[in-house]
């Protein structure tokens, strides 16, 4: 954790198709291990962290080493991964704490910058 965003002024939340993918990975992953009681509550507090980010993105930081555009946020045992846009916060990926991050990253860079681009297209038509 080394710089924390300078954005402070309320954005729009985006979520990939693979952020909701990790998220319902998640979700059954913690039902199978501790039950529905538990997973809900674990996927609630992502829900609720996801609305304090959009509403303080300032709380995002940046790591030394990364893209400039993206943002991070620890939540029990996971990384929730941003793209900062201008208007937009987009939760492009959730990763288990342990995961070598950066390397994951590489590994789906092409399909989240297409993801990225898409949803990008899709708002601006709205």
């Amino acid at each position: 954790m080394t710089k924390k965003s300078s954005h402070s002024k309320a954005k729009r939340l985006l979520l990939t198709d693979r952020s909701l993918n990790d998220i319902a990975a998640i979700r059954q992953f913690s039902i199978e291990q501790w039950g529905k009681k538990v997973a809900s509550k674990y996927i609630a507090q992502v829900e609720d962290a996801l609305s304090l980010i959009q509403s303080k993105p300032d709380l995002l930081w940046h790591e030394e080493g990364y893209p400039p555009c993206l943002r991070f946020y620890h939540i029990n045992k996971h990384v929730l991964v941003f793209d900062i846009q201008t208007s937009d916060i987009i939760l492009l990926t959730v990763f288990h704490g342990s995961m070598d991050i950066l390397s994951r990253l590489a590994e789906l860079e092409p399909t989240l910058a297409s993801e990225v681009e898409l949803l990008h297209r899709k708002t601006l038509r709205k």
